[in-house]
């Protein structure tokens, strides 16, 4: 399935920080067929590193996209039953507005004129991509990580436009830790000489500094066991110790190919809003509880963590899901085991696909009973 990116342009976006920003572009890719009674509509929210592309060959660069092997013909989200929808986020630099976007005003990137943006004006956007489609009301919603956290809002901020939501390896907002490890990278690449306060385009980004960033937030995705498993203690092309700084560990060698890897094809600054937006979420501000934030909720709840997940540990799926529960919400809850980490959403297609594909079936039937969910 060979699938292009699409572009739709929006006049205006207000966001929470106050201000207006005009215009604002959104790529997207769509995957299936919408039904003839626009009810078989499924949004996925892409993780922070993630894009528009979430299945398919891209017909721009050739690539498989980032949930492949959950997105397509007879597939978890099968789209041979469901329309799905996968858009780039706000701040982002696969195509949508973000710091290396040009300024309107100023004819040049916004760099860190960009305004602040949150989860919430991330949603809003995707919500106006959604009417922009004609579709009045998601069938479900579903994303993991920073995708999760955007499917939890969507839940709240538009209770009438969604029937179900699964988060996946997410939270209803950042510990202490969490945060501290988005600010290391952030002040990695801050550090940066070649960062220029922001103002690097055409000048050569900082890649130093972005490298090092990636290569911090990739120790997070996985756990003990698997880096145990791929890398051990093994050397890289050496049988002895050199007992000088190269990369001597497999382990380092990696480390160094996926931060050199990952500057290619990310936006320092884009990095730096990102993780600020996933910091400022929190489900709860505004509301007094968690709880009280899905009170007008009508979605069904599918929540899942993982064992091993250390970035995303199931304590805090487990918050979500009393929050639900104590406001007599339809929640089902799973708790899969793996060794993968916080990669687990991307790599444990199987038994994910096992709940996903009933759990939209279901859905899918309650909707067309006349149901609510």
């Amino acid at each position: 399935m060979v699938v292009e990116t699409q572009l739709v342009t929006f006049p205006s976006l207000a966001l929470d920080c106050g201000v207006t920003l005009s215009p604002v572009d959104c790529a997207y890719e769509t995957y299936g067929e919408l039904n003839a009674a626009r009810s078989n509509a499924i949004l996925l929210c892409h993780a922070f590193s993630g894009d528009a592309h979430a299945a398919g060959i891209s017909k721009e660069d050739g690539r498989p996209g980032w949930w492949s092997d959950m997105v397509g013909p007879g597939l978890a989200f099968d789209t041979g039953k469901y329309f799905v929808i996968c858009a780039n986020i706000l701040g982002g630099c696969r195509g949508t507005t973000g710091p290396g976007s040009v300024n309107p005003v100023t004819h040049a990137p916004y760099a860190m004129a960009f305004p602040v943006v949150t989860i919430g004006d991330m949603v809003r956007l995707q919500k106006m991509l959604i009417d922009h489609l004609g579709i009045a009301r998601l069938l479900s919603v579903s994303g993991g990580s920073m995708g999760g956290m955007q499917t939890l809002a969507w839940a709240v901020l538009f209770p009438e436009a969604v029937a179900s939501v699964i988060p996946i390896a997410t939270t209803s907002r950042h510990s202490a830790q969490q945060i501290a490890f988005n600010e290391v990278g952030r002040q990695s690449i801050m550090s940066d000489p070649d960062w220029r306060e922001g103002n690097y385009y055409g000048q050569g980004a900082p890649k130093r500094g972005l490298a090092v960033a990636r290569m911090v937030g990739h120790i997070t995705y996985m756990s003990d066991d698997s880096m145990k498993e791929k890398f051990g203690r093994r050397l890289r092309q050496r049988a002895e110790l050199g007992y000088d700084f190269s990369a001597e560990f497999e382990v380092e060698s990696y480390l160094r190919y996926r931060g050199s890897q990952f500057v290619d094809r990310f936006d320092a600054n884009s990095y730096l809003y990102i993780t600020k937006a996933m910091d400022y979420f929190d489900l709860a501000l505004g509301h007094a509880s968690l709880g009280a934030a899905f009170e007008k909720t009508r979605a069904r709840f599918l929540v899942i963590s993982f064992t091993s997940d250390w970035l995303y540990p199931t304590y805090q799926s487990l918050e979500i899901v009393s929050a639900l529960r104590g406001r007599n919400r339809d929640v089902a809850y799973c708790e899969l085991p793996s060794s993968y980490g916080h990669d687990a959403f991307l790599l444990e297609v199987k038994e994910q696909t096992e709940l996903v594909t009933g759990f939209l079936a279901s859905t899918f039937r309650n909707l067309g009973r006349g149901n609510s969910a």
